[in-house]
C-alpha cells in the first residue's frame, strides 16, 4: 500500500513538474524587424510597445526587436512576413501599395493639409483603420502607423521648381505612385534600397533623393547632399505589421493587448518624432552645412494634380481619397 501511495505521489510530482515546465516555456516570442538604428524615434517607440506588451501579458508575449535591417531590408522583411517566416516588421505605405493597392491612397502628393489633418485620418476607423485591416487574407495585417515626416527633395543643388528636377535621377521607393510623381515632375525615377543611397549619392548613381529631414543626419546623407528643398510633396506613414500566422498564435486577450500597445506607441512616437525632427534639422544646419530652402509649393501641386484627379476616379482608392479630402 505504501509502495502504491509512493508511486502515485511520484506520478503527481512528475505531472506537476511537467506542468510547471510547460508554463515556463509557454511564451510567445515575436521577432520585429526594421531598418533604423536604436537611436531612432521609431525604435524607441517600438521598445515602449514591447515593454507594455511584456508587462500586460506577464511575460507570456515578448517582442524582440531587430534594428538596422539585421533580418533583411524592408522589401525582404515584407516577403518574410507574408510567408510567415517573420513575425512583425515596419514598412511604409509606399512599399505596401505593391501588396495592397488601398495603401496607395497615402501616396497621393499633397494629400494632407497639415499634421492635424494627417493624425485625424490615421486614427479614423473608417479611413486609417480600414486600410490597416485591408490586407487580411494576404498574409499580414496592420497594427498601427508611425509618423515618418513629410518628404522633400535633397540634392547637391537647390530644387525650387519642377524645372530644377528635369533630367535628374532621383532615388525613390519602389512604389508605382512615386514613379508616376517623378514622371510628372520631369525627373528620372530610380528605385533603390535605402541602405544603398549614401553611396549612390556620393558616386553620382543618383543626383537627388526625397525623404524627411532626419535622413540627412541619421543616415548621413547631408554629407553628400547640401541642399534640402522643403516642397513637402508627401506625408507617407510608416506601418507596423504582423504576420497573420503570428497573430493567430495569440489569444484574443493577447491580441487586444498587442493592438492597444501598438496604438499607444503611435502617440509616443508622435511626440518623439516632432522633437527629433527639429533637433536633426538644427544638427544638419550646424554640423553638416546643409541649407534648407523654402519653395513655392503651388507649381509642384499643379504639376502632380493629374495624380490626385486620377486617384479620385480610381475604383479602389477613390472613395478613400475622397474621405481624406473631406476630413480636412
Amino acid at each position: 500500500m505504501l509502495i502504491k501511495k509512493h508511486a502515485i505521489t511520484l506520478a503527481l510530482g512528475g505531472l506537476l513538474v511537467a506542468t510547471m515546465s510547460f508554463s515556463v516555456t509557454a511564451k510567445t516570442t515575436l521577432k520585429l524587424s526594421h531598418n533604423n538604428d536604436k537611436t531612432h524615434p521609431v525604435h524607441i517607440s517600438m521598445q515602449a510597445m514591447a515593454d507594455e506588451v511584456k508587462k500586460a501579458t506577464d511575460g507570456e508575449v515578448v517582442i524582440r526587436i531587430y534594428p538596422n535591417s539585421q533580418l533583411g531590408n524592408q522589401r525582404e522583411s515584407m516577403e518574410l512576413i507574408q510567408s510567415g517566416s517573420l513575425d512583425m516588421a515596419k514598412s511604409n505605405a509606399s512599399e505596401l501599395e505593391a501588396f495592397q493597392p488601398l495603401y496607395g491612397a497615402f501616396n497621393v502628393p499633397y494629400l494632407f493639409k497639415d499634421s492635424t489633418h494627417y493624425y485625424k485620418v490615421l486614427q479614423d476607423p473608417e479611413i486609417g483603420g480600414k486600410i490597416l485591416d485591408s490586407t487580411k487574407g494576404k498574409g499580414f495585417i496592420g497594427l498601427t502607423y508611425y509618423d515618418a515626416g513629410s518628404r522633400s527633395f535633397y540634392a547637391k543643388k537647390p530644387i525650387k521648381t519642377p524645372a530644377d528636377l528635369k533630367g535628374l535621377k532621383v532615388r525613390v521607393q519602389p512604389s508605382p505612385s512615386a514613379l508616376e510623381m517623378m514622371k510628372l515632375l520631369g525627373a528620372s525615377a530610380t528605385p533603390l534600397a535605402f541602405g544603398e543611397l549614401y553611396t549612390a549619392l556620393q558616386q553620382g548613381v543618383v543626383d537627388a533623393a526625397e525623404n524627411n529631414p532626419t535622413a540627412l543626419t541619421l543616415m548621413r546623407h547631408g554629407e553628400v547632399a547640401k541642399f534640402y528643398s522643403e516642397d513637402e510633396h508627401t506625408i507617407i506613414p510608416d506601418v507596423l505589421l504582423i504576420s497573420e500566422k503570428s497573430w493567430a498564435k495569440l489569444t484574443p486577450e493577447q491580441q487586444k493587448i498587442v493592438k492597444e500597445a501598438a496604438d499607444h506607441s503611435m502617440m509616443t512616437h508622435k511626440d518623439l518624432w516632432a522633437k527629433a525632427t527639429q533637433e536633426e534639422i538644427q544638427k544638419a544646419k550646424d554640423t553638416m552645412g546643409v541649407e534648407f530652402v523654402k519653395v513655392d509649393k503651388q507649381p509642384f501641386v499643379d504639376a502632380v494634380k493629374p495624380m490626385h484627379d486620377k486617384a479620385l476616379s480610381d475604383p479602389v482608392i477613390g472613395p478613400m481619397v475622397q474621405k481624406i479630402d473631406e476630413a480636412r
